[in-house]
């Protein structure tokens, strides 16, 4: 954690001090802290942090600046995480993020964030380059009826563990969560790659059946 750094564009004065607050409570350097998105390449380009965070909603127009930002900056900075924070519910964005260049690509509900430890989790694998999708998000994507695709020959345990692959959880962490071993957990991603037919020499197939199954729902 320590090193890590990140840039803010948040419109709401009251969030955006409480997520510098919490940010550097827990060892993240805040570079900026931006009202709007207007100077946020500028700011970017001249000291670029290791994730950017800011809203789907901002000034002018208060629809999506922040998402069209946030495209924009994975278009002109790859390397650089991006985490949108959301008001709303509205798994569309999610998706519009990740159909590029998913690495690095985090989608939040504000509600969600006030957790300083998972907060910090999420960055830092964003400066990692793992996606960081949130857990109401892939809900509301599992619980919408789906064509038959790949996805269907998954087993029930198999889709457990993409859902909290699609979350942002690591592989031990899946395992604390669903009370199965290390081992185990292993197995069921070895055989979500192939029912997927995911390359075996990508370079991010974690992220390639993130995607998979996002798509699906």
């Amino acid at each position: 954690m320590p090193g890590t750094s990140v840039v803010i564009a948040e419109d709401s004065t009251l969030l955006r001090d409480g997520l510098v607050r919490l940010l550097s409570d827990s060892g993240i350097r805040v570079k900026a802290a931006l009202e709007d998105a207007t100077k946020l390449f500028e700011v970017v380009a001249g000291d670029p942090p290791d994730v950017v965070m800011l809203d789907v909603r901002m000034p002018p127009t208060h629809t999506t600046e922040g998402l069209e930002a946030a495209l924009a900056l994975r278009d002109h900075f790859p390397d650089i995480g991006v985490l949108v924070l959301s008001q709303h519910l509205e798994p569309r964005y999610a998706l519009q993020l990740l159909a590029g260049n998913p690495g690095g690509v985090g989608y939040l509900l504000k509600e969600r964030i006030s957790d300083s430890r998972e907060l910090a989790s999420s960055i830092q694998r964003l400066a990692d380059g793992s996606s960081v999708i949130d857990d109401h998000v892939v809900d509301r994507l599992l619980n919408r009826s789906r064509s038959v695709s790949a996805i269907d020959a998954l087993t029930d345990r198999e889709r457990d563990v993409l859902r909290l692959m699609a979350a942002g959880r690591a592989n031990a962490e899946i395992g604390d969560e669903l009370f199965i071993s290390a081992k185990t957990i292993e197995a069921h991603v070895r055989s979500i790659f192939q029912k997927l037919e995911l390359p075996e020499h990508h370079g991010n197939r974690r992220v390639l059946a993130v995607l998979e199954w996002l798509r699906s729902n």
